[in-house]
Formats: C-alpha cells, sequence, structure tokens
C-alpha cells in the first residue's frame, strides 16, 4: 500500500541552502510505493498565530484559508521530512509558528529531521531543539536526525549535487537512507495505527 510522505521546506528565505537542497530532494528522491508532497512554506502565508483556542486541546474555530491549506496537507500525509536550517541554536522562526498551528493531524506519525548548515555543526542544535517541539505534537521522531555541514559548496541553485565537493557522497548516501527509513516507519504506523485508550 502507497504511503504519503510530506517534505516541509522550513524556510522561506529566498535564496537560501535549504531551497536548493530542497530541489535537489524532488529531483533525486523516487519510490514506486511513496506519494511525496513538496511543502513549501512561501506556498502558505501563515500570521503569527493569534487565535483564542489552544490546537491540542480544540479545534481552531474561524481557520483562514491559508491555515487551513496547511493543516489539510499534514493530515493528508503518513509521514514527514522537515528540512531547517539554525537559527540562533534552534530552526526558524516561520517553521516553529506554522507548527503552532497544528494539532491533531500530525498525531502519531513518524518524522525525519534534515537539518544544514555552510558551518562544521551541520545545524545540529536546531536538531536538538526541534525534537521536543515534535514530541509535543505526538510525532514518532525517528532517533537519527540527518544533519549536513558545511553544505554550501555542495548544491547549486537548481538542486544539482556537486559531486566533486567535499562530503557529497555521503550527503546523499545518508539522505537516501534516511528516506528509507522513514518510508518503513511510515509503512509500518500507516498499517497498524496507534490509538490511545
Amino acid at each position: 500500500m502507497t504511503v504519503k510522505i510530506g517534505v516541509i521546506l522550513g524556510t522561506t528565505r529566498t535564496k537560501s541552502l535549504g531551497a536548493k537542497l530542497f530541489r535537489y530532494l524532488q529531483k533525486t528522491v523516487s519510490t514506486a510505493d511513496v506519494t511525496y508532497t513538496w511543502i513549501d512554506l512561501k506556498d502558505y502565508p501563515l500570521p503569527f498565530y493569534d487565535h483564542e483556542e489552544t490546537p491540542l486541546s480544540e479545534p481552531i474555530q474561524g481557520l483562514a484559508a491559508a491555515e487551513q491549506k496547511w493543516l489539510d496537507v499534514l493530515a493528508a500525509q503518513d509521514g514527514y521530512v522537515f528540512l531547517s536550517p539554525e537559527y540562533d541554536h534552534a530552526i526558524t522562526g516561520v517553521l516553529k509558528n506554522a507548527l503552532d498551528f497544528v494539532g491533531p493531524e500530525t498525531a502519531g506519525k513518524p518524522v525525519q529531521i534534515v537539518t544544514y548548515s555552510k558551518y562544521s555543526d551541520g545545524g545540529m542544535l536546531a536538531a536538538m531543539s526541534f525534537v521536543g517541539i515534535l514530541q509535543m505534537l505526538k510525532m514518532m521522531v525517528l532517533p537519527s536526525p540527518v544533519l549536513l555541514w558545511n553544505a554550501e559548496p555542495n548544491f547549486q541553485d537548481d538542486g544539482t549535487l556537486v559531486a566533486t565537493a567535499p562530503n557529497s557522497d555521503h550527503f546523499a548516501a545518508r539522505l537516501e537512507s534516511a528516506f528509507d527509513e522513514l518510508q518503513h516507519y511510515a509503512q509500518i504506523m500507516k498499517d497498524h495505527p496507534y490509538s490511545a485508550k
């Protein structure tokens, strides 16, 4: 049975390393048993969260069109890959705000964290900050985040991986492995969903 995996670009910067990585994945990730949805936060212009309701406790009333579109696309997936740079030792503000709208749409579904940086830490602190947020949303966080370090030279604007750049072979293999692992758990959890008693 085909599983649906949403790949979310967690930055809206016009010229970002994440956009290059996103395009690389769009060009290279393909699996017969997976339908990928490529989710760019630029296509979901969300305001700062200002509803009275707490999404994990009660449905949000009066959702704007972009807010409903965001929640609908998340609800339609069986698993997720989140791509984020590191901003001040955390994920981006635009991604955190988008997650503030989320309630039951992602609960019980697996998620793979991918962080990247032009520096040597690969966005490690962003990945660490992300875990608690995703767990609060009752997502099943895979144990090994993908950290892409010193990655600025590795990806061209059109998403081409620069074969001669340091670590390109490792990045390609690590990303492929991470997507395979996520597919495995997404299939299991779709076939055997957990329901709290």
